[in-house]
């Protein structure tokens, strides 16, 4: 950090290297981007960050970050509600809603169970999902878990606790992505496509 920046800045660069894929260099440049074009970047950033940390707040239901509670999809009366599907942050949700493809609702857990970083299930809202599933209206949960060692573990202890809530629990497919190429896979990929093939 340069010694001849003012507190306020190098505040500023510290906030901004707490981000996801932002060290030190990158925040540094971000921040003299934004003080650069200050009115055009800074001056609106921090009036939407202001407004975002004001009136964004967790769905009581999901738990997906919204301005309303129940949130827009939860509040959805076409969707599905006895199809719930289950993600790690409500960054997979905006990726799934970006699909179009899934009609029903979501559960967020706000992590993945970690004995490594000490996350347990009383860290992550499994005991939510749990009483959704208790509730009679589900049907089906599906687990969008990432295929990581947490992930899994995450997903082999869900689907214990909700088969014994008496619903069916399914997960996405795994494999060879549209348009992908073998020799550009992971061993991992490679394996589950095969574990997951079907006739053709």
């Amino acid at each position: 950090m340069a010694a001849s920046a003012g507190p306020e800045i190098e505040r500023l660069i510290s906030l901004l290297a707490k981000l996801p894929g932002m060290g030190p260099r990158s925040a540094r440049r971000a921040a003299l981007a934004l003080l650069k074009r200050r009115e055009q970047l800074l001056v609106p950033l921090a009036a939407s960050l202001a407004e975002t940390a004001d009136k964004v707040v967790n769905c009581s239901v999901c738990g997906s970050p919204d301005t309303r509670d129940p949130c827009s999809v939860c509040s959805d009366q076409t969707r599905d509600n006895a199809l719930i599907c289950v993600v790690e942050e409500a960054g997979a949700l905006w990726a799934m809603e970006r699909s179009g493809a899934f009609r029903g609702k979501y559960h967020v857990l706000g992590g993945l169970l970690s004995a490594l970083d000490g996350v347990g299930p009383e860290q992550l809202r499994i005991a939510e999902l749990i009483g959704r599933a208790k509730g009679g209206e589900a049907r089906e949960v599906v687990l969008a878990l990432p295929a990581t060692v947490d992930g899994q573990t995450t997903a082999h202890y869900l689907a214990e606790r909700l088969s014994a809530a008496g619903v069916q629990v399914t997960s996405l497919a795994r494999g060879v992505p549209v348009g992908g190429e073998l020799d550009w896979l992971d061993d991992g990929t490679i394996i589950q496509a095969l574990r997951a093939r079907r006739p053709a």
